[in-house]
């Protein structure tokens, strides 16, 4: 006969059962009230940032520090709100477990970038004049840089590990709204590591740089996109800069006619040898082939010093893109018998002027013309803050690189995009890339276009990363008769008129092969190297107008696989388009 009651075990049961739904149902009321919170939060500190930037830009410091102690604030509250153990234990939750996680990680970048960069920015923004950034006249107030070089310092190494937290974050695990939010964080952080990046980078090495302590002297290497080459383009006009207390002049100009080609090459890496043969070691328009500016620049200064006698301390190479940035900063500028803005520049550059001055010696010489009035209207013409966003924008675009004879300087700016060396590979990012060179001698590629994507995961058991390059000619359908035969090159190097030529190489992550490649579906000849620890596939392809090719290597081993894969690219007149898409196995 029962008493009524339950049995020990069926009790225990019971009480369990109802003390975790009592928990679930507290912690989720727990965690959604300190996620509202943190949002509201997380909101804030956006609204608060726009401001304070304005703030900065303005030059009103005591404004700029009394927001930045409430963007303090709410970073500090939206990430005590999202790290407690049981917010942490929801991220280990299915599905909604990455949601948790990112806006955590989401909250501690917001609190370490605003206390351990914001401040040391603002430090280092009350020792400079903002209104000038130093510049007056074509010469640059030096003094101020030692003092602001250490704060800088700080804020960028904060910044850095800021980013390298942005970048492990999965957006594409997490929901629509949130996944946005992620991503416009990443891109935040990464356009404020790049700025103050650059700003460190240059605290540290404009004193030197610019002849504080001795006469200094830069080639200057102009390319020119519409003939690629792995850094942007082919040198198509060179100057000299020289550099003495901050005062800096434009003192030689020349052309690539004042460098014939070498009857014995320059030494070249095995790499570029087998990519290019020895032609970037014996014509100064094709030392831009080599993928790796470290090794590109010297050859550039050894070709000037051999043809003019002055020692060179650096070079700097640009590309004609670029110049869209600095007119920005500049306003429009005229040159021999063209007025070019930010919105025109690079038609004008790259396009426009062979139509209008046929005569290749007068080509360089309005090129020529440019080129001075850039340097002079961005020496002393230029908002200097405008004219730093400039420079900043050019440097992520990867359309400005620098190399210094100085081992001390050059330790530096290896730590940099400037650099122009081949990416390497970090726990926080793998890089896969495509390099384009023209192989028409022509300036058709104004009309190429690229996409480029990304598939990532595993084939039959073995971690793979799958690159696809799709290039396309978008030259008029008459272009062998309506373009100018400079820009075609008119059939004079094999290539019929219109038709543009191209070495396209992909390579792969550090310690990865190849494993399968292919153009179009079908097998193609191909040329292999290794740059560095990366194999690299080159096809040699022509197009007609209108034509598109599209080449696939999959790369496996050690490095493939990897879900943080960023991708690196030569320069083009157009952003190629780069996208992550699903990754299917062959049979």
């Amino acid at each position: 006969m029962s008493d009524g009651r339950l049995p020990v075990r069926r009790r225990w049961l019971g009480w369990t059962i109802g003390a975790l739904l009592t928990f679930l149902v507290l912690s989720i009321g727990w965690v959604t009230v300190r996620g509202i919170g943190a949002v509201t939060d997380l909101q804030e500190v956006a609204k608060i940032s726009s401001e304070m930037k304005s703030a900065v830009g303005d030059g009103d410091l005591d404004k700029a520090e009394t927001l930045a102690r409430r963007i303090s604030h709410h970073a500090e509250s939206a990430h005590d709100l999202t790290s407690d153990p049981i917010w942490q234990a929801y991220g280990v939750v299915p599905w909604l477990g990455p949601n948790f996680t990112a806006v955590s990680e989401v909250a501690a970048i917001a609190d370490q970038v605003s206390s351990d960069a914001v401040g040391p920015v603002l430090a280092a923004a009350g020792d400079i004049d903002l209104s000038s950034l130093g510049f007056s006249n074509g010469t640059i107030d030096l003094t101020p840089f030692a003092t602001i070089e250490p704060p800088l310092a700080t804020a960028a190494s904060a910044l850095r590990d800021a980013e390298a937290r942005s970048r492990q974050i999965d957006a594409d695990a997490t929901l629509p709204p949130l996944a946005d939010a992620i991503r416009e964080l990443r891109s935040t952080v990464t356009q404020a590591t790049t700025l103050v990046g650059s700003l460190h980078g240059a605290s540290a090495l404009l004193p030197s740089m610019l002849g504080a302590t001795e006469p200094r002297n830069y080639v200057i290497a102009m390319q020119n996109n519409a003939e690629l080459r792995s850094s942007g383009g082919i040198i198509g006009a060179i100057a000299l800069l020289h550099a003495e207390n901050g005062h800096v002049t434009l003192s030689q100009q020349g052309s690539v006619r004042d460098f014939p080609a070498l009857d014995t090459a320059l030494p070249l890496s095995d790499s570029t040898i087998a990519l290019f043969e020895d032609r970037p070691g014996r014509y100064l328009q094709n030392i831009t082939n080599i993928p790796d500016f470290t090794e590109a620049a010297p050859l550039v200064a050894a070709r000037w010093q051999n043809r003019f006698g002055t020692p060179i301390d650096g070079v700097v190479a640009v590309d004609a893109v670029m110049t869209k940035n600095l007119l920005a900063a500049t306003g429009p500028l005229t040159f021999g018998p063209f007025t070019a803005d930010e919105k025109n520049v690079v038609g004008l550059l790259l396009s426009e002027v062979y139509a209008a001055v046929p005569d290749p010696a007068l080509q360089d010489e309005v090129f020529a013309q440019a080129a001075s009035a850039l340097f002079g209207a961005a020496m002393s013409g230029a908002e200097p803050q405008k004219l730093v966003k400039a420079l900043a924008e050019s440097s992520e675009e990867s359309r400005i690189r620098i190399w210094s004879a100085h081992e001390n300087e050059q330790k530096i700016i290896a730590e940099s995009t400037l650099s122009g060396a081949l990416p390497t590979d970090t726990p926080s990012a793998t890089y896969v890339g495509a390099l384009f060179n023209d192989a028409t001698g022509a300036k058709m590629d104004y009309y190429m276009d690229a996409e480029i994507s990304v598939s990532i995961g595993a084939c039959h058991g073995e971690p793979t990363t799958q690159v696809r390059v799709t290039w396309t000619n978008n030259a008029p359908a008459d272009a062998a008769t309506s373009l100018p035969a400079y820009v075609t090159a008119s059939g004079w190097y094999g290539v019929p008129p219109g038709s543009v030529r191209t070495l396209v190489a992909v390579y792969g992550p550090e310690g990865a092969t190849a494993s399968h490649i292919d153009r179009d579906g079908e097998s193609d000849a191909v040329q292999t190297t290794m740059l560095g620890d990366r194999f690299a596939v080159q096809h040699d392809v022509t197009l007609a107008p209108g034509e598109s090719t599209t080449i696939t290597v999959e790369f496996q081993g050690n490095g493939a696989g990897k879900r943080l894969t960023e991708v690196a690219h030569t320069p083009l007149v157009n952003d190629p388009k780069i996208e992550r898409t699903e990754l299917h196995c062959r049979p």
